[in-house]
């Protein structure tokens, strides 16, 4: 069985686009989003890390997009791609995740680490991949 799919990565994508959907309906339709000092006001920490994840539904749904279709260019991919086929996934699961839980706990900041470290590794292993083909 071969655990690289590119598959994942596109099922991924179009959930990762529902939840986007949900979570801004969520927020939206909450009639507390209204006013103006809901979760500290609209520059304060709380709100400010609940909309950037939300938003990361929809930015890490477009990466893990553009990589299945990137992936689909090469016909056996090598391991780099297939590590950053998962390290897109974890990206993308950990960052609103992240986002969500240091708008209550700050000082878990460096949960950060693991989505960014995560993206930075497969973008960079996509495009290694990409440029010496």
């Amino acid at each position: 069985m071969n655990p690289y799919t590119p598959q994942a990565n596109l099922i991924l994508g179009w959930l990762w686009i529902v939840l986007g959907f949900l979570s801004g309906s969520i927020i939206g339709l909450n009639f507390n989003f209204f006013r103006d000092d809901w979760l500290g006001g609209y520059s304060g920490l709380k709100r400010r890390l609940y909309r950037l994840g939300h938003i990361s539904f929809f930015g890490l749904a477009l990466v893990n997009f553009i990589f299945y279709f990137t992936a689909r260019l090469f016909a056996e991919p090598g391991v780099m791609l297939k590590v950053a086929s998962w390290g897109f996934i974890v990206g993308a699961i950990t960052m609103p995740i992240c986002c969500f839980v240091m708008a209550h706990f700050p000082r878990l900041k460096n949960l950060f680490y693991i989505p960014v470290m995560s993206l930075l590794t497969s973008g960079f292993f996509t495009l290694w991949e990409v440029v010496t083909r």
